[in-house]
């Protein structure tokens, strides 16, 4: 057996846990028109501005369609520039009027309508980012709302992790957070709460809680790479510590083995705080007891032990239960 001093000392709690980094958020890139891919201008990993072209579509047809939507939109605005005229000097009637004001009208919603397709033929970079995926090749045959191109913002990296609603509850946003990469074991990395869901997870009972990487881990990371994310939780000072090895009972029944003149003495406690194998100690010791860290599974409230220093070569008193004092 062992036994070892009650401490004074400070405890902070933290809750570790992972999630896949991942970026801001992501772009799907889609084509608005239905044909042939002519040419593509952008692979996987390149770092695209807001606007810069991606890929340019066949658009042919489009251009000869352009061309009969200008000769008919002419033909329209010279007729009601006509009309207009006429109809200064009372030449035609209303309804005439209206006909060919209408006509010019719809000549120019059908030009307008072309340009735009026309324009769709250039797939353009709706963000700034980093081209993550690139699922079409020049020449490939693409439908409307096809998938070209996903791109991910990279300008904040994150990751969403689950915490429980018991913990969650002491968390705020612009916490800071310890983190950790497995892809770089051993370096302390740091970021900040940017956010905290509003509901949890009716399944898991999880609250999503994002986490923005800052300096170094916010180079380091990468999108898919494992990150342990450590949040630190409710924090006290100057409070009584024993090792969680101490505590003996379950949740509203915890106790310790302290030493009385030779016996071990079964003292009920009310504990706080547990972190790193410790337990904090609320209310049931005083702070001069040694408490039994090993064997008190075994002990009887009242058992005689002897307490033998580190080391000690003195067996145990026949009848007795030895308890030996360590750290």
């Amino acid at each position: 057996m062992e036994v070892v001093p009650v401490e004074r000392g400070s405890i902070a709690q933290s809750v570790t846990v992972s999630g896949v980094v991942e970026p801001i958020r992501t772009v799907g890139v889609n084509s608005l028109l239905s044909g042939a891919v002519l040419s593509i201008h952008a692979e996987e990993g390149a770092v695209v501005a807001e606007g810069a072209v991606l890929a340019r579509m066949d658009d042919r047809e489009l251009q000869a369609q352009l061309a009969a939507a200008e000769a008919s939109f002419q033909v329209a605005e010279a007729a009601w520039q006509r009309s207009e005229r006429l109809r200064e000097r009372q030449v035609i009637t209303l309804p005439e009027y209206e006909r060919d004001r209408t006509a010019y009208a719809a000549a120019t919603a059908q030009l307008e309508q072309v340009r735009t397709r026309i324009g769709y033929a250039t797939v353009q970079a709706p963000i700034r980012g980093v081209v993550t995926e690139k699922r079409v090749e020049a020449g490939d045959i693409v439908a409307p709302q096809t998938r070209l191109f996903t791109l991910a913002d990279l300008s904040t990296i994150v990751v969403r992790v689950g915490v429980s609603e018991l913990d969650v509850v002491e968390l705020g946003v612009g916490d800071p957070v310890s983190v950790g990469l497995d892809a770089f074991a051993g370096r302390e990395l740091s970021g900040r709460i940017r956010r905290i869901f509003p509901s949890a997870d009716p399944t898991t009972r999880l609250v999503p809680v994002e986490v923005a990487f800052e300096g170094e881990a916010a180079r380091l990371a990468r999108p898919g790479f494992l990150a342990r994310t450590t949040f630190a939780l409710a924090g006290h000072d100057g409070v009584l510590l024993v090792p969680a090895s101490a505590i003996v009972g379950g949740t509203g029944s915890s106790s310790v083995f302290v030493i009385e003149d030779g016996r071990a003495v079964r003292r009920t406690v009310t504990t706080g705080l547990t972190s790193l194998g410790r337990v904090e100690v609320v209310d049931g010791l005083t702070g001069a007891e040694q408490v039994v860290t090993a064997g008190n599974n075994q002990l009887r409230d009242g058992a005689q032990v002897r307490v033998m220093p580190a080391g000690g070569e003195e067996g145990p008193m026949p009848g007795d239960t030895s308890a030996r004092s360590g750290s």
